[in-house]
C-alpha cells in the first residue's frame, strides 16, 4: 500500500497514472475533492496511528514563489516541519519499508560551477533551498537500519500539464519573435516527468542503498537548443539574434531600474548554466532512464501546442 502526498500536483498526477496501481492513498488537505475515494485528510491521519503503509512517497512541498510574496517561515513549515512529522510517522509504522522524499537540486546549490554532484558541498541561499536542505539533513541524521530512505533531487521538471518557465519561453517562440540572447552560451539539465516517475517506480521495486540521489535527463541543452526544438515543434524556423552580451547586460540593468520584463534576475535565469549529474542514480538502478532528453522535451513542447 502506497501513501502519496501532493497527489494533485503536476508530479503526483503523472506518478499515479504511471504506477497504474489501485493500492494507493492520497494524504491531502482537501481529501473530499478526490473523487476516487482514496483521499485521507491530515487530521485523521495524525490522529489514527493504526493506519499503516508500505511505502511513503512525499511529493508535497512549497515551491518557489516567483512573485516573492511568501514569508520565509512558510517554506520551513511545509518543506521541513511537514516532512519531519511524516518521516517520524514512517519510522513508527511497523509495516513501512521505504520513504521517498522529493527534494530539489536547489537544496544544494542555487548556482553551479561545472557539474553538480551528490558530493558537492551544499550552500543554498533561498528559503526554499534552505528548507529543503534542512529536511534532507533530518532524514539523513535519522536513517533506520531496517528501512530504505531515498532523497531525490530533481532539476527542472517538465512534461505535459506543467506550468513553468518553459511555457513562457514557448509562448515567446510561438509569436515568431527573434530570440535576442543567442550570444550567451549556456548548458542546463532538465528532467522529463516520465523519467522521474520511472525512477520512483523502480525504487518501489528494488532495494538500493538509502541516501541522496540527483535525477536529471542524460543530456543538457542550451537555451538556443530549446528555441530550435520549439521552432521545430511549431514547424517554423528559429530566429536567433546574437546581440553582444555587454549590450544585453546593460539593458537588463536599465530594466532593473524601470521594472521592465528584461531585468538582471530574469537574464540570469535564461542564460546561466546548471549541469546536474545523474550517474549515481543510474548506477544504483543499473539501467538507463527510458526517455531521452530530446524526446522528453519534444513531447512537452507538443503538449504546449
Amino acid at each position: 500500500m502506497l501513501l502519496i502526498t501532493g497527489s494533485s500536483g503536476f508530479v503526483g498526477q503523472n506518478l499515479i497514472k504511471s504506477l497504474n496501481s489501485p493500492e494507493w492513498t492520497a494524504l491531502s488537505t482537501q481529501p473530499e475533492k478526490l473523487t476516487n475515494g482514496k483521499g485521507l485528510g491530515y487530521p485523521e491521519f495524525w490522529k489514527d496511528t493504526s493506519k499503516t503503509f508500505t511505502h511513503y512517497i512525499h511529493l508535497a512541498g512549497k515551491a518557489h514563489d516567483l512573485k516573492k510574496t511568501a514569508e520565509d517561515r512558510s517554506y520551513f513549515e511545509v518543506n521541513f516541519e511537514l516532512t519531519k512529522k511524516l518521516f517520524n510517522r514512517f519510522l513508527a509504522d511497523p509495516k513501512s519499508k521505504s520513504f521517498i522524499f522529493i527534494s530539489s537540486v536547489k537544496a544544494c546549490r542555487d548556482t553551479v560551477d561545472g557539474w553538480l554532484m551528490e558530493e558537492t558541498a551544499c550552500n543554498p541561499k533561498t528559503a526554499y533551498g534552505q528548507s529543503k536542505r534542512k529536511a534532507e539533513e533530518y532524514l539523513m541524521a535519522n536513517l533506520p537500519e531496517d528501512k530504505n530512505v531515498y532523497i531525490l533531487r530533481p532539476c527542472m521538471i517538465h512534461g505535459p500539464g506543467n506550468k513553468g518557465n518553459l511555457n513562457l519561453l514557448y509562448a515567446f517562440a510561438k509569436k515568431g519573435l527573434p530570440f535576442p540572447l543567442a550570444a550567451f552560451d549556456n548548458q542546463r539539465s532538465f528532467l522529463s516527468v516520465d523519467n522521474l516517475c520511472f525512477v520512483i517506480a523502480r525504487l518501489l521495486e528494488k532495494s538500493i542503498p538509502s541516501g541522496i540521489y540527483q535525477v536529471a535527463d542524460g543530456q543538457p541543452f542550451s537555451t538556443n537548443d530549446l528555441i530550435r526544438l520549439m521552432a521545430q515543434s511549431l514547424n517554423t524556423k528559429p530566429h536567433l539574434w546574437k546581440i553582444p552580451e555587454k549590450l544585453i547586460v546593460a539593458a537588463a540593468k536599465v530594466g532593473d531600474k524601470l521594472h521592465l520584463p528584461l531585468n538582471s534576475e530574469r537574464l540570469q535565469k535564461l542564460t546561466e548554466s546548471y549541469l546536474v549529474s545523474n550517474k549515481k542514480i543510474k548506477g544504483a538502478l543499473e539501467e538507463e532512464l527510458p526517455v531521452s532528453a530530446e524526446d522528453g522535451l519534444v513531447k512537452t513542447f507538443a503538449s504546449f501546442r
